[in-house]
């Protein structure tokens, strides 16, 4: 896009480039994939450490997963039609010009991806989902000629690649065999022979998770995520003794990722705590914690180089996101104009039935309530709002609301019973902490309580109609991006992936538990709901999918309910700056027709 009038902050922010953490070469370390703005649209780049991006791949609707293979030869990148999310990986030269030399090194079939690792000699193991047969782990040898594959893993429910140990001995997987995704099984398995060397499983409602390898070869130990003291936590474990190292952090705050330093000494630990995510080092040897980093704001990613240094991208509300090292130099920035800052958050605490309920409040410069406000619900559901850089909740800032994003029951970073609290009424639950979180924010003056507007995305556009429909006095306006509505249709049609997600949190499958996912299901309620509500869709959405978002639209038009639908042609969400601001323009305006600001 090209104009002769400078763009208002809040497009501004959604034009700036945006560029995610380099994934380097583990042979050539200088050598990178990188996901990043070009023309626009988010695509895969190649970089030499000091040089500049080499754009890769040029797809209309852009490219967003990438890798680099050891050696640094190629990058590898996710093919999917239309973001349908369901395609083939391919691979292409380092430094290759957009297109060029693109090819197909496994001759595997279409289907979902589960996870990709790759090894030193060329050997590749790659996770495939797919209705028609669950989930398959492949691994391909001497893939730059024919590629030979053959079957390691194969099981009708969900699972996934976890990591490749250096000497291309094992792999490890995390895998749903009993049934429930949400909290999934440990199996480590021979390359060769697809012979198990080792198994953890903590049991129900316990999950363990392989995180990585230790980067030496011939070292047997795992990095493995896990919840036993009801919050995420870290162990070492040896996967031939199956001798587990705890590794005690002795902070407050749910573990969030973490990584090996390169000489398998230490680790590099994120900590979620109150909606931030802050880095500390763990000596092995000696047990001793160090926080390292930023000291606010979120750390939204890391990886520990050979040298000894440390890459993270970080941001706050206010601050933009940049790729630095530890001491906050900027090693790479995003292509073209940096984004405009934003406004700090402040910390919300509203008592809900279920506890004290943790939200962050967004507030335009001077302004003084009672305001209209967005009370924003996230997706996942495991995930949760961070102090972060956000230019969806920065936009109505800037046109006068106030924006309150809730960590619901259901959210991650608050330990595995508020994660896991919303099993017991799928959606419900979440909604009585919103409420609260809305009231608490009435009765404090600070929201309008006849100009609150209930949005999200995804699984926040889900709670969107549903609490539309469940709490129809509360809300006066409904955001609802490609949301779930119909949840039985959405279960027929979603990506095998979230129909196991799906049975871990309801207990089953529509035909087992009908009356739970009735309950649910926002159609069930559509009836009740009086407020005006817009819905966003994606044409190939395979998580949300368009069939069951008609159902639900056609049952407003009957009832005449004002409500209009914004259909793009991408998947859930999109990658295309001018798509994402044409969407959030089309909420602006929907939010400023019924609910004016002033």
């Amino acid at each position: 896009m090209t104009t002769d009038q400078p763009l208002p902050d809040w497009e501004a922010r959604f034009r700036a480039g945006r560029v995610g953490l380099p994934d380097w070469a583990e042979e050539a370390p200088e050598r990178c994939a990188v996901v990043a703005s070009a023309g626009g649209v988010l695509e895969v780049c190649s970089w030499e450490v000091g040089g500049e991006l080499v754009q890769l791949t040029d797809r209309p609707e852009g490219t967003s997963s990438a890798t680099v293979d050891p050696r640094g030869e190629f990058v590898w990148w996710f093919d999917d039609t239309a973001g349908d999310e369901h395609g083939v990986w391919r691979r292409q030269p380092f430094g290759a010009a957009p297109g060029e030399g693109v090819e197909d090194p496994l001759g595997l079939p279409a289907a979902y991806s589960a996870g990709l690792a790759l090894g030193r000699s060329g050997l590749v193991v790659v996770g495939l989902t797919d209705e028609a047969w669950g989930t398959r782990v492949e691994v391909v040898e001497d893939a730059g000629g024919t590629p030979r594959a053959r079957r390691l893993y194969e099981h009708r429910e969900d699972a996934w690649v976890g990591d490749l140990s250096p000497d291309e001995r094992w792999v490890a997987l995390s895998h749903s065999e009993r049934g429930d995704s949400r909290h999934p099984d440990l199996r480590v398995l021979a390359v060769a022979d697809g012979a198990v060397v080792d198994e953890l499983s903590d049991g129900p409602g316990k999950g363990v998770h392989p995180l990585a390898f230790a980067p030496v070869p011939g070292d047997p130990r795992l990095l493995v995520e896990h919840e036993r003291a009801g919050r995420a936590e870290l162990l070492v474990r040896d996967v031939l003794t199956g001798e587990e190292t705890p590794v005690v952090l002795g902070v407050p705050g749910d573990v969030a990722g973490a990584e090996w330093t390169r000489d398998a000494r230490a680790l590099l630990v994120q900590v979620d705590h109150e909606a931030r995510t802050l880095l500390h080092r763990v000596d092995l040897a000696t047990g001793d914690v160090e926080r390292v980093g930023p000291d606010a704001g979120t750390v939204g990613s890391v990886t520990a180089r050979p040298d000894g240094d440390v890459w993270t991208t970080w941001s706050s509300a206010a601050e933009p996101p940049a790729v630095r090292t530890l001491s906050g130099e900027v090693l790479l920035r995003a292509p073209g104009p940096a984004a405009p800052p934003s406004v700090p958050v402040e910390d919300v605490w509203a008592d809900g039935e279920g506890g004290r309920v943790h939200a962050l409040l967004r507030r335009p410069p001077g302004a003084h309530g009672p305001l209209p406000t967005v009370v924003e619900v996230h997706g996942g559901p495991t995930a949760h709002d961070t102090d972060a850089f956000r230019a969806w909740a920065s936009a109505f800032v800037d046109h006068g609301y106030a924006v309150v994003q809730v960590n619901y029951r259901g959210s991650t970073g608050y330990g595995s019973a508020w994660r896991d609290a919303l099993e017991a009424r799928v959606g419900h639950t979440e909604l009585a902490d919103v409420a609260a979180v809305a009231d608490h924010l009435v009765a404090t003056g600070v929201a309008d309580p006849e100009r609150l507007v209930l949005a999200g995305a995804s699984w926040g556009g889900y709670l969107t109609l549903l609490g539309l429909g469940v709490q129809p006095q509360r809300w006066a306006l409904g955001l609802a991006g490609v949301p779930v509505a119909d949840y039985v249709a959405a279960y027929e049609d979603e990506m095998e992936g979230l129909k196991a997600f799906d049975r871990s949190l309801f207990g089953g499958s529509p035909a087992q538990v009908p009356d739970k996912y009735a309950d649910s299901s926002p159609i069930t309620h559509v009836d009740a709901v009086r407020a005006p509500v817009l819905v966003l869709a994606g044409e190939n959405d395979p998580r949300c999918p368009l069939r069951q978002i008609e159902n639900y639209l056609a049952r407003l038009a009957a009832r005449d309910v004002p409500h209009e639908v914004y259909r793009y042609d991408a998947g859930h969400g999109s990658l295309v700056d001018d798509e994402r601001v044409r969407q959030v323009s089309a909420e602006l305006d929907f939010t400023r027709r019924h609910l004016p600001a002033v």
